[in-house]
């Protein structure tokens, strides 16, 4: 029997008009191939404007793409989209989807009744989903009274109602606290653990490393690799900075001939910030600068923008 992956994609592309006449048209995803594995959680890792959420919607049938074709369980997203929607929950972050003026609860037996969900099955379902995202003490209030995280709890219920076996989660933490953001990586794990396999959008490395499985680059609508996210760590450690202030002219010249530093920035007021390029440099930057007497000193992680240009690079841009 032929292996059926979750999710497949084939030279996916979609195009979007040009935004004024004579303009040139908009290339949001641009032969986009990929296999996700079953019981897998890959991450999709790129700056906004890469074409995540473009991806997800075409996976989710909700938009058309201009060529290539995408599978679930070798279902067509086109062709045979009423077979695919039951297999698929869909969150997506922010206000969408919301009934603000109704309950939790009536949002989710409205959306059981969408997802064709046996009546005798819809209470049971809606009760276990609002216990298990800690939603139940506030069922009965209107969701526009909530919070911004509490709100994406109920997306996140909201794609669990219809049991899905494949979720698609399009920046899933937006707006929540830490300690919201670490409760729903407990929830990434249990739902991995119960068979389903998941695709997780993100621009937050840290958060792709701590809940992926796998880690695909997406930059302006082609994907650049797909990597370990134990190797996306690395190349965050790598590159971290330290900045400092009050830092002595000598002591500037003996960190830019430390091995692992990329090179010192010089910012305004005195202040300077160290570009390291090797992992386990940032240590030997920080205790240079303690010696030295600097104290005033932090250390912070290289945006994503920046780890392109430092690993990928044009390469990537070439794939």
């Amino acid at each position: 029997m032929r292996h059926v992956h979750p999710i497949s994609i084939r030279h996916l592309t979609r195009r979007f008009p040009p935004a004024r006449k004579g303009g040139p048209e908009r290339i949001a995803l641009d032969r986009v191939s990929l296999d996700i594995h079953a019981g897998e959680v890959h991450g999709l890792l790129g700056p906004n404007g890469a074409g995540k959420t473009t991806l997800c919607k075409i996976l989710s049938t909700v938009l058309l793409p201009t060529s290539g074709t995408a599978t679930i369980y070798g279902f067509d997203v086109v062709t045979q989209a009423r077979s695919v929607r039951p297999l698929i929950g869909l969150v997506f972050g922010g206000e969408r989807g919301l009934y603000s003026r109704l309950t939790a609860r009536q949002n989710l037996r409205y959306w059981a009744a969408l997802y064709r969900v046996p009546r005798r099955q819809v209470t049971d379902r809606v009760e276990t989903l609002l216990a298990r995202l800690g939603l139940a003490e506030r069922a009965h209030e209107r969701v526009e009274t909530w919070s911004r995280g509490m709100k994406q709890r109920l997306h996140l219920a909201r794609g669990l109602i219809g049991d899905p076996k494949v979720m698609i989660l399009d920046e899933p933490t937006a707006g929540m606290d830490p300690v919201a953001a670490r409760e729903f990586r407990g929830l990434v794990r249990e739902l991995r653990g119960e068979g389903r396999t998941l695709l997780i959008t993100t621009h937050d490395m840290a958060e792709a490393e701590a809940v992926c499985d796998r880690v695909t680059l997406i930059d302006g609508g082609r994907l650049l690799r797909t990597e370990d996210p134990r190797t996306i760590g690395r190349w965050v450690s790598a590159h971290e900075r330290v900045d400092a202030a009050d830092v002595p002219e000598p002591i500037l010249s003996n960190l830019e001939s430390l091995p692992g530093v990329a090179r010192v920035e010089r910012l305004s007021r005195g202040a300077v910030r160290i570009h390291t390029s090797v992992e386990g440099a940032t240590a030997t930057v920080l205790r240079t600068l303690l010696d030295a007497g600097v104290t005033r000193v932090a250390t912070t992680e290289p945006s994503l923008e920046e780890v392109y240009l430092h690993v990928v690079g044009n390469r990537g841009m070439r794939v």
